[in-house]
């Protein structure tokens, strides 16, 4: 089970906003954006499963691919990768956990937990982060990746919630949004092909240099005819670098538009909602 090792880090919904901001920049200023993975990063790859027409992935631009195992030399283990998402049940938050090694899972947890304030842009580990906290006191496990629906580096303090959970637990983090909070990406986005990636860079609304990369947009599917499918935004939360995070995203993509753990994750808060709503 995963415990918490900067419990002063505890995301506190009872703080007022110039609290929870202040909280949020000390937060960033402990977060690593640079790797630091128990793991190869090329072992994350899972077979492309998801369907046999599924596009093959494009050839990525922008960014210079994570290092991988020499010719020869087998990747080390798959680690293990909890995919993290949500549902809302009333004002209740159904915080779910799924974790798998090379694609397979191997545990599902859920938790149910009241929440105390509303969604703020911003401020979502305040609303979200204390019941993914509840959720990840009961696994078994004890995750090698964490996979957030939500940000991380792209955000305006630099925190958003995969780098508030990445630090919390002094743990590898990526954040995957489905839109972007902030930051601009370094070309436009619209209509691109499979595999397809941009940085995304800071704006002055975010607390960081002018121009540093703080995540990447990355198109992971398309298809020829409308609708186009929107780039998701992939951002580090904490021991990995924006380059590398949009890697591990990429590898664990296997033909859908979401990376598996947080499909994966998306699809138990479903069930567990409904299975919370039934009881």
């Amino acid at each position: 089970m995963p415990e918490p090792v900067r419990p002063e880090f505890l995301p506190d919904p009872e703080l007022d906003r110039e609290a929870m901001e202040t909280l949020q920049r000390d937060i960033a200023e402990a977060a690593r954006f640079r790797d630091d993975l128990p793991f190869d990063p090329a072992s994350v790859a899972i077979e492309d499963t998801a369907s046999p027409d599924a596009p093959p992935t494009a050839t990525v631009t922008g960014a210079t691919p994570t290092e991988t195992a020499s010719p020869g030399e087998r990747p080390s283990d798959p680690p293990l990768v909890a995919g993290v998402d949500q549902a809302f049940l009333d004002d209740r938050a159904v915080s779910a956990v799924v974790v798998s090694r090379g694609g397979e899972v191997v545990e599902r947890t859920y938790a149910v937990t009241d929440l105390s304030i509303p969604y703020v842009p911003g401020l979502l580990a305040f609303r979200e982060g204390g019941p993914i906290v509840d959720a990840l006191a009961t696994l078994e496990s004890n995750p090698d990746l964490y996979v957030l629906d939500g940000s991380g580096r792209i955000h305006f303090r630099q925190a958003g919630i995969a780098t508030h959970i990445g630090v919390l637990f002094d743990a590898p983090a990526v954040g995957v949004a489905k839109s972007l909070l902030c930051g601009r990406p370094e070309a436009g986005v619209d209509g691109r092909p499979a595999g397809w990636r941009a940085p995304i860079l800071a704006d002055e609304r975010v607390d960081a240099p002018p121009d540093t990369t703080i995540g990447y947009a990355y198109q992971s599917r398309q298809y020829d005819s409308s609708p186009e499918i929107n780039p998701l935004y992939v951002s580090p939360g904490h021991r990995v670098s924006a380059e590398t995070a949009v890697d591990l995203v990429a590898a664990l993509c296997d033909g859908y538009k979401l990376p598996e753990p947080t499909r994966l994750a998306d699809a138990y808060a479903d069930e567990a909602k409904s299975d919370v709503a039934g009881d």
